[in-house]
């Protein structure tokens, strides 16, 4: 099963939280997951935002995001293409979303993924009007 996770889905990876057996049980399962670019960001925004707010210790952060560094190569990361931002420029014509929303819905329409996994869900109520296979985390 080729797996796109949002960076909501995938956070809950790192941090638990409702959806964590979920997204763990599908990554277990995946053959393939597949990453938007802008997930690496957003994911370290995430974590430094935790920090900030003393939800995290430093070596927890660390630790975290060596954690984080190890699945990124392990991952088919979606770089931004023509197709991608073809696939963008339709989402956000069709429905109202972010662009960094957008953008992962982009990614996961061009690569063509079995699973679309978010906590978003007015991205999931996108992906589903997109006739992606979605499933909320």
């Amino acid at each position: 099963m080729r797996l796109f996770l949002d960076s909501s889905a995938l956070a809950k990876r790192y941090v638990e939280e409702s959806g964590t057996v979920a997204v763990a049980d599908h990554c277990a399962q995946a053959t393939e997951i597949l990453l938007c670019i802008v997930t690496i960001p957003e994911m370290i925004s995430a974590f430094n935002r935790l920090r900030r707010e003393k939800k995290l210790t430093a070596k927890h952060y660390r630790q975290m995001k060596a954690d984080f560094a190890r699945d990124i190569e392990q991952a088919t990361i979606l770089d931004l293409s023509e197709l991608v931002l073809q696939y963008t420029i339709q989402c956000l014509e069709r429905a109202p979303l972010k662009a960094l929303d957008a953008l992962q819905l982009g990614c996961a329409l061009s690569a063509h993924c079995d699973l679309f996994l978010s906590a978003d869900q007015r991205q999931l109520q996108a992906a589903r009007r997109l006739r992606l296979p979605v499933e909320s985390v």
